[in-house]
């Protein structure tokens, strides 16, 4: 047989039904001796595993791991993706199935993680071109209205014609040539082994260079290239979804609406628009949104006049939505219809149009056979979750005093950790100053569990070994920002990975020494704290751990306060919480920061510096106060009675020392003086202060609020404080904007001699 005749190249679209029925019919017609697909030639080997009795749609994950770096990448099917249907009619044809593209590993998918990313991102002008030419709005309605509902008459000469168009317009790249040199050896190589037919399914940005590289002659089978030495790499199945399927999620490849193109390769086009109209109305009814019988039938009205006026024989996907939205919607849209571009949902989008495009993508799960291998850590997460009775739904307490209840914490935080869904915590320890022993979780099944174990076993074989690995990467990625290592120390702990935890002490006290941010000092400090005082409350090992960041961590932010200069602005809660967790610091581990005395010397020259800014000399005058040392704070804030900084100046002293303005005497405190100097104030003068006083006194909670209004009320002689805290119908604001400007008016009508008051001064 000729070569030209033995050799059939079908150029397809992934996840398109039209071109898998063509796959279908090819295979069936000719008894191909070979079916060679795209897909990763390191899985021949285990192609057995995608012949059993799967549920699609799954996907192969593939990955390696080497020197800190870690690829991922998917290859999804789906049951009317051509490669599926490929590798099923091949083995029931009896040839010889074989993927022949590189491994996920190689460098020409580095970035990749998609294999079956489309490149139309490089085509873009020839298609947009076909796009004007056909009065459509996009790639996706032009393949519709090209392949899926035009029929199959002539489907491979047009196909043929597309992809030659598309691919001698577009930019090729060094890793498209490798991959096509290396499927291209494959295929010489099945040429030369026999006299029967070979029947290839690849991209069809690719089939015009194998058409070509195929006629250079026989070839041996080639060899697929090695991974580097220090690299682990492994590929596995998983299940896969619609939802991550589907291109109005971000997918990077083919055909959006998946459960729209199920139906279209279950049923047909008629059947598919009819079963979907019916979903998209009882998922609108369920949402509350009233869907009459008279608006079904405009819609089928709509989307059958749409699809005669675009010359199509039978509705496709964009008809449908058109007529849809042309019946169900009646406001005015501010923004295109999502199906007329590529891409996610914005914000903004009609509520209607949410629950089509979310009725076509459709809520299918793949389900795995059994017998379908498994990395190691899948089997280790199920033990490890019905060891620690974890293994359930619902609200879970955790008290981590108890041994146990660690063990379930530090578990459950590793799979948070791996991204694994089901485990979702409410509160518990953060990375603050206070310590709790008490942790809430609620635990879900989930149809994504499976799948997200599986592509976590690249991290390691256990949970905790995973989580570490994650962990090692996130310090790589933190490099020396304290406030990211801060929180990469703080997740380690709460994973139970103390030994990493000690790297990251050592790391991060360095870069808390070197930093010039106060606020992010201030972070790395504040967790540092929780973790060693949550150590000496719960009895854990590892307190030590801590010690040199808290150390280094109270040195530099006092040294970085002090050298701090800044005019007048709003408070910066960074900076006054770095303070309060210097406060903390010297508090609760005396033996590893300088004493109070000391510290609070320091924070006496900082509240008496007049260059620095007005919240942080607050701030210093509420940590001198709270560590005992004297810094008469109602003298002080008579200093700072401007109206451009009083405000700011209590919001240091409030966010530090609230304690301590609570606990004072009424008659000669800080909030009498504050009193006395907002009475003194003009009208001007008050609404400049007002929104910094807001934010100050918004430091105490509300019961906190009601005991100052009672001493305030009660220094003015008495009266219902209620009215001081409770919020009125008009803003504060408002208020005193209208005082000043009702002043004005007065200013200018006694100017004038336009009032009484005016002939009464005379």
């Amino acid at each position: 047989m000729p070569l030209n005749d033995r050799l059939r190249i079908l150029g397809v679209r992934h996840h398109s039904p039209a071109c898998a029925r063509l796959v279908a019919d090819t295979i069936d017609r000719l008894g191909p001796a070979h079916v060679l697909i795209e897909g990763p030639a390191d899985f021949n080997d285990r192609l057995d595993e995608l012949a059993l009795e799967h549920a699609p749609p799954v996907a192969i994950y593939s990955y390696m791991s080497a020197a800190g770096e870690t690829r991922r990448s998917w290859s999804p099917l789906c049951d009317y993706s051509p490669e599926w249907v490929a590798l099923a009619k091949g083995r029931r044809s009896g040839a010889a199935v074989r993927f022949i593209d590189l491994p996920a590993w190689h460098d020409a998918f580095s970035g990749v993680e998609n294999r079956y990313s489309d490149a139309e991102r490089r085509y873009a002008d020839a298609t947009e071109r076909l796009c004007r030419e056909f009065a459509v709005d996009n790639t996706d309605a032009l393949w519709d209205h090209l392949v899926e509902i035009a029929g199959p008459e002539g489907l491979a000469e047009r196909l043929d014609r597309y992809f030659d168009l598309v691919r001698g317009e577009a930019e090729t790249t060094e890793a498209d040539a490798a991959r096509e040199h290396h499927m291209a050896e494959w295929v010489r190589a099945a040429l030369a082994e026999d006299d029967g037919p070979v029947v290839v399914v690849c991209g069809g940005f690719h089939a015009p260079a194998l058409r070509r590289l195929a006629a250079a002659g026989p070839s041996p089978w080639p060899e697929i290239p090695a991974p580097p030495e220090d690299a682990d790499v492994g590929s596995f199945l998983v299940p896969y979804s619609f939802k991550r399927l589907d291109a109005f999620a971000g997918y990077q490849s083919g055909m959006p609406s998946p459960e729209y193109y199920q139906r279209l390769w279950d049923d047909g086009a008629e059947a598919a628009a009819d079963a979907l109209v019916e979903l998209i109305a009882v998922r609108l009814r369920a949402k509350g949104q009233i869907v009459s019988t008279a608006d079904l039938i405009g819609a089928r009205s709509l989307t059958e006049g749409l699809a005669r006026l675009r010359g199509h024989d039978r509705p496709g996907r964009t008809d449908l939505l058109d007529g849809l939205a042309g019946a169900l919607v009646s406001d005015d849209l501010e923004q295109p219809l999502p199906w007329s571009r590529r891409g996610a949902l914005t914000p903004g989008t009609h509520p209607v149009l949410v629950e089509m495009t979310a009725a076509l993508t459709g809520s299918r799960t793949g389900r795995l056979h059994p017998d379908t291998p498994m990395p190691p850590l899948v089997a280790e997460v199920q033990a490890t979750l019905e060891r620690l009775g974890l293994d359930r739904t619902g609200p879970l307490r955790l008290t981590l005093t108890d041994t146990r209840d660690l063990e379930r914490s530090r578990a459950l935080h590793c799979l948070r950790l791996l991204a694994v869904p089901g485990f979702h915590r409410e509160d518990g320890p953060a990375a603050g100053s206070d310590a709790t022993a008490d942790e809430h979780w609620v635990l879900r099944e989930d149809d994504g569990r499976l799948p997200a174990v599986i592509e976590a076993g690249v991290y390691g074989a256990s949970p905790g070994d995973a989580a570490q690995t994650v962990l090692e990467h996130r310090i790589e990625e933190a490099g020396a920002d304290p406030e990211a290592l801060a929180g990469v120390m703080f997740t380690a702990a709460l994973c139970g990975r103390a030994h990493l935890t000690d790297r990251l002490g050592r790391a991060l006290a360095a870069g808390v020494a070197g930093c010039g941010d106060l606020a992010a000092v201030g972070t790395a400090l504040t967790a540092a704290l929780a973790l060693w005082r949550h150590d000496h409350l719960f009895g854990t090992a590892g307190s030590g751990l801590y010690a040199a960041v808290i150390a280094a961590g109270v040195d530099r932010a006092m040294w970085l306060a002090e050298g701090l200069r800044a005019g007048s602005g709003p408070a910066d809660l960074g900076r006054l919480k770095a303070l309060s967790g210097v406060r903390d610091a010297v508090r609760h581990a005396a033996a590893l920061t300088p004493s109070a005395a000391a510290t609070a010397a320091t924070a006496i020259r900082i509240a008496g510096d007049t260059a620095a800014p007005p919240d942080l000399r607050g701030g210093a005058a509420g940590l001198a106060w709270a560590l005992g040392g004297a810094p008469e704070a109602a003298k002080a804030v008579a200093g700072m009675s401007a109206p451009e900084r009083l405000g700011d100046w209590l919001a240091g002293l409030f966010h530090i020392a609230r304690e301590e303005v609570l606990a004072e005497a009424a008659d000669h405190g800080v909030v009498h003086a504050v009193d006395e100097i907002v009475g003194d104030m003009t009208d001007t003068e008050f609404l400049l202060a007002l929104p910094a006083l807001r934010q100050a006194f918004g430091f105490f909670p509300p019961r906190e609020r009601a005991r100052l209004a009672e001493r305030l009320v009660a220094l003015r002689g008495g009266g219902d404080a209620r009215s001081l805290v409770e919020r009125g119908r008009v803003d504060p604001l408002t208020v005193a904007a209208a005082r000043v400007l009702e002043a004005r008016v007065d200013e200018v009508l006694i100017r004038e001699h336009l009032t009484a008051a005016t002939e009464e001064r005379r």
